[in-house]
């Protein structure tokens, strides 16, 4: 009975592992077929180009791709996936994604539905692996090294779940990286690589006669995944960024090699963001720094005007020296004026230089560059040999230059020539800004008010950026000298925010508020600002005085300068004397206090402003000893002013 039993249970067996031999068979030769007729047989179905985009790059990049397939007589339509039903995915016979990755390596609103899709899809053993089985695809990532393993997260991942839905990739899933100057050559090279695949689709699919087991085809102009034999080929397709300026690692290994000096540390100015800071005006000082004479230099030099700086604290512009010792960001913000080409990062990793070489390098480069004004119309001996010898230094040119390791120091270089310092932070380092030495005016960019929107304009590198944030403004509490918020107001991104702002008052306590509207620096395919993102001086000016209000007298509008489209409020129990404001600064008495090792605080090197830059005067801040130059504009009319 027990050995009948037995036979019983081996035949039940050997019934099942022939049933399960057999659909392995039938399912590996149906995969082989459809996959063999789709290509002898196209679809007169045109492709799809779906770009996967949040500040408008991927979909640039979508558009160039569609116009030059279009060049070559290749049928596709443009998609945003937002308006895309992912269950006609199947339907598709030609599909190319345009990625890009965003906050913790998730994609962008408009293509978390699709990517969500073929995910679950991918996931669902009801599904199974024939799904996308007549679909040839093709994907491009758009991101930043930046967020290390995060880097172009969304694309591999669109990847992986299509050939896992049975898809076959075309070419390998390009790279591309926002901050190393080389996006367009990398997708460029992509873009080749799926015009010769599809240009000779013909051809190949009368070779298609193989399929691999991942469900790719194989034939010579195709990828083919075959992981395990590529891990032991050499180590010959490692890419240098420094050597190659910036082309996409290899699909092999994903290495990317990067330069490293006799100390192991990398330089932070490579090749290709040397270039395309140079070409902008930058000066490059070593390894890291920069300088950049400054438009408002130039123009009181000429006697044509200071910047707010000088009606507002009384700097005199044409001996003011712009630059920064760190050229490198931890924010990618929408409105950054160089379009992200200086890089970015959490933390110092690169070769650093000494201080003392970094004010000597940037005061020999300014010099330079002001010499280049003689001769100018307006520029006179006198003004020219001033310039010559800069009194104020602003650390605020581009990057986080409380990033350096050594700011101290180079504080205390400058102020030893005295020179006086403004800096500038982007409030995700509050560690550094407790520990800095007195400078003469410590600011912090506010660029929203809120958690979501800082987020949207700032898009910082940091996880805890809110955090980071708000211990930066309270940071600020414990400074003695002059503390200032700069808000950058952005039309239809934050001007709305008018009771948050004021909510972060308290918080850092600032001396004065800077109120500026944002200085539009054309487009870019990483940041989409556009004219009507700049608001007009009477917007900013109503934004300043509802905020003055709501500060029930702690905080008056003080100064204005029309031309920047800029306004200051301070702190009235501070700078405000006898009906008088005392904004500006005695540079020389600031000076002695620092020599002197002693503490000092805001209130003992404050100067009296002059009438014309008082807030509400005729001049508009507008120093009436220079000589006023008016450029022919034709700008539409000026709407009406809208309190936030």
């Amino acid at each position: 009975m027990a050995s009948s039993s037995s036979i019983h249970a081996r035949l039940a067996l050997v019934a099942l592992l022939s049933a399960t031999t057999f659909y392995c068979i039938h399912k590996y030769r149906r995969l082989k077929r459809l996959k063999t007729l789709s290509l002898l047989n196209p679809s007169t179905r045109r492709g799809k180009i779906f770009f996967i985009s949040q500040t408008g790059t991927s979909k640039s990049l979508a558009q160039r791709l569609h116009k030059l397939l279009e060049s070559n007589g290749i049928a596709f339509d443009l998609v945003d996936p937002a308006s895309y039903e992912p269950e006609d995915l199947p339907k598709e016979t030609l599909a190319i994604f345009v990625a890009s990755t965003w906050d913790g390596g998730k994609p962008p609103k408009d293509g978390e539905f699709l990517v969500d899709w073929l995910s679950e899809s991918a996931e669902d053993f009801r599904v199974g692996s024939l799904l996308l089985s007549c679909c040839r695809f093709g994907v491009f990532g758009v991101g930043s090294r930046a967020y290390g393993d995060e880097y172009n997260a969304v694309a591999k991942e669109l990847s992986r779940r299509m050939v896992g839905l049975g898809g076959a990739e075309m070419v390998p899933v390009g790279e591309g990286d926002v901050d190393d100057g080389e996006l367009d050559r990398a997708f460029n090279e992509w873009c080749d690589g799926v015009i010769r695949v599809l240009k000779g689709g013909s051809a190949q699919a009368r070779e298609a006669n193989e399929i691999t087991q991942n469900g790719v085809v194989e034939s010579e102009d195709e990828y083919i995944d075959t992981t395990d034999e590529e891990e032991e080929e050499d180590s010959n397709d490692i890419v240098d960024l420094e050597d190659i300026a910036g082309k996409a690692p290899s699909r092999k290994n994903g290495v990317v090699k990067v330069t490293k000096r006799g100390d192991g540390k990398k330089e932070m100015v490579t090749p290709v963001i040397r270039a395309s800071l140079t070409k902008q005006g930058y000066k490059i000082i070593g390894s890291h720094s920069g300088v950049k004479i400054c438009r408002w230099t130039k123009s009181q030099l000429r006697g044509r005007g200071g910047c707010y700086k000088h009606s507002f604290y009384g700097i005199e512009s044409h001996r003011c020296m712009e630059t920064t010792p760190s050229l490198a960001c931890a924010n990618k913000c929408v409105f950054c004026w160089r379009h992200h080409t200086n890089p970015v990062g959490k933390s110092w990793q690169w070769k650093m230089d000494d201080p003392k070489e970094i004010v000597k390098g940037a005061l020999d480069l300014h010099t330079k560059m002001i010499k280049q004004m003689k001769g100018v119309p307006g520029v006179t001996p006198e003004k020219l040999q001033e310039g010559l010898t800069p009194r104020h230094c602003a650390l605020s040119l581009v990057g986080e230059p409380i990033m350096y390791p050594e700011i101290n120091a180079l504080v205390d270089e400058l102020h030893g020539k005295r020179i006086s310092t403004f800096l500038v932070t982007n409030a995700q380092f509050p560690e550094k800004i407790l520990m800095m030495k007195p400078i003469t005016q410590l600011y912090v960019s506010v660029d929203a008010a809120t958690k979501e929107s800082l987020k949207a304009i700032d898009r910082p590198l940091f996880a805890d950026f809110w955090e980071r944030f708000i211990d930066s403004l309270k940071a600020l509490q414990e400074k003695q000298q002059r503390t200032v918020y700069r808000l950058t107001l952005v039309k239809g991104w934050n001007t709305e925010e008018l009771e948050a702002y004021f909510n972060l008052f308290n918080i850092g306590k600032p001396d004065f508020i800077e109120i500026k509207g944002v200085t539009y620096c054309g487009s870019s395919a990483t940041s989409k600002l556009t004219m009507e993102n700049v608001p007009w001086h009477a917007d900013v000016k109503a934004f300043s005085e509802a905020l003055s209000l709501k500060s029930n007298g702690e905080y008056e509008v003080a100064c204005e300068h029309a031309h920047s489209c800029c306004v200051l409020l301070g702190r009235t129990d501070k700078f405000k004397v006898d009906g008088k404001w005392f904004t500006w600064i005695d540079y020389e008495k600031f000076h002695d206090l620092v020599a002197s090792g002693e503490p000092f605080t805001s209130r003992d090197y404050m100067a009296e402003t002059p009438s014309w830059a008082v807030y509400g005067a005729e001049e508009g801040g507008f120093d009436p000893e220079q000589l006023r130059y008016k450029k022919e504009r034709h700008h539409h009319p000026k709407p009406q002013a809208v309190v936030a």
